[in-house]
């Protein structure tokens, strides 16, 4: 579904991505993860078309995206700090970009259900929480039912009812085949949820690995633990 090859970026004399290659398929939960400045959001931005990489290649379904923006449609994104207009509501924001998008889908307002924010739709956005102002980012990834969700830190903020609702909606798309990516530095989080991890650093992918696999190399059970074991096996060598 996205094929990512040999993608280099510089920013003046800073290389944040070298030699990037990723292949990512429908029906896979992927955890994109890594310190921070390892080169996961200009990854993202990549993807999405708001930062072109100096070299190689970006396919989505077969075909490249340079120069194109349709494919777009095809991909739910939530920031990780979602950003709208200060004197707009919350309908006034998901009415406009319903507009915006005119899209013919069946809309997925099951996360507008469940958060209960049809109850909210006169609050101002500067009036919100940054847990609500989160909520709305969440919705409106899932809103047009895309065939790709690239979640940002999705859980930061929520609270503990919420994270666990997005959670549950995670899977429930991950099962209907769609790709999902996620970046977190929550790993407890992601261990229901993932099917493959990568961890990147420095600007380059260390690893690409089936969470299952992951595991089995490393004898641990939760994913942080064994992140952790890699780590440490890698700095002694």
């Amino acid at each position: 579904m996205i094929e990512i090859k040999d993608i280099n970026k510089k920013f003046g004399k800073l290389e944040v991505l070298k030699k990037v290659t990723l292949s990512c398929k429908k029906g896979q939960c992927i955890a994109l993860i890594g310190p921070n400045g390892c080169g996961k959001t200009t990854l993202i931005k990549s993807v999405l078309g708001m930062v072109l990489p100096d070299n190689g290649a970006i396919e989505f379904n077969g075909k490249s995206v340079l120069g194109e923006y349709i494919y777009r449609e095809n991909i739910g994104y939530m920031p990780q700090i979602g950003r709208y207009p200060d004197n707009m509501t919350i309908g006034q924001i998901i009415d406009m970009i319903k507009k915006i998008r005119n899209s013919n889908h069946e809309l997925d307002e099951d996360l507008l259900k469940a958060f209960e924010l049809e109850k909210m739709f006169d609050k101002q956005m500067r009036t919100l929480s940054g847990g609500t102002t989160q909520k709305v980012s969440a919705v409106l990834a899932f809103l047009f039912n895309p065939d790709v969700l690239i979640l940002d830190e999705p859980t930061a903020g929520l609270d503990p009812l919420a994270s666990e609702i997005l959670k549950e909606k995670i899977i429930k798309e991950k099962q209907k085949g769609k790709l999902i990516l996620i970046t977190s530095h929550l790993l407890s989080e992601l261990d229901d949820l993932i099917t493959e991890l990568i961890f990147m650093q420095d600007g380059e992918v260390h690893f690409h690995k089936r969470v299952e696999d992951l595991k089995a190399e490393t004898n641990e059970d939760r994913i942080s633990k064994a992140i952790a074991s890699i780590l440490k096996s890698k700095k002694s060598k």
